[in-house]
């Protein structure tokens, strides 16, 4: 018992870190992007439409790991296997999809950009590819844990 409290205070604590990296991404990385993008080329307006995107991506990690949170808080509490936690499930696997989505709208952008501009964006699409790849993984792997849960409840008798 007292190991399974520690384990998810030392969850809860690398959550908090993740927390703290994202917020320092969206406070002081992706407006400094935005400033030097400015300066070094004025009436471009180019760069926002990925900016949208990445505070869009990071709004959602946002949301994922306070469910993240909320689900150690269950599991804490001896209360893993609840419609709670499978309803925590269920927002991080919509997340999951959701960066997915927004990763996806970023290499469509930059590849009609680069029918115009002639740029080479081989670099940053791969890297989103290596997104969806890795948050593909996330997504499978929270629903590998929903089907124990969903197993359980529906053998429980109802109380109604």
């Amino acid at each position: 018992m007292h190991f399974k409290r520690d384990s998810t205070i030392f969850l809860k604590v690398i959550i908090f870190l993740i927390g703290i990296a994202v917020l320092a991404v969206c406070i002081y990385l992706l407006p400094e992007a935005a400033r030097r993008d400015a300066i070094e080329r004025p009436g471009d307006y180019s760069l926002y439409p990925l900016l949208v995107g990445a505070y869009g991506i990071c709004i959602t990690c946002y949301v994922a790991l306070y469910q993240v949170f909320k689900l150690l808080t269950y599991i804490e509490k001896n209360n893993a296997f609840s419609d709670l936690s499978l309803q925590s499930l269920k927002v991080i696997k919509k997340c999951a999809f959701t960066v997915i989505f927004f990763i996806l709208l970023a290499i469509v952008y930059l590849r009609v950009r680069v029918q115009f501009t002639g740029d080479d964006a081989a670099g940053p699409i791969s890297l989103g590819l290596m997104g969806i790849l890795a948050t593909s993984v996330v997504a499978a792997f929270v629903n590998v844990l929903q089907k124990p849960i969903r197993n359980v409840l529906d053998s429980q008798p109802k109380n109604n």
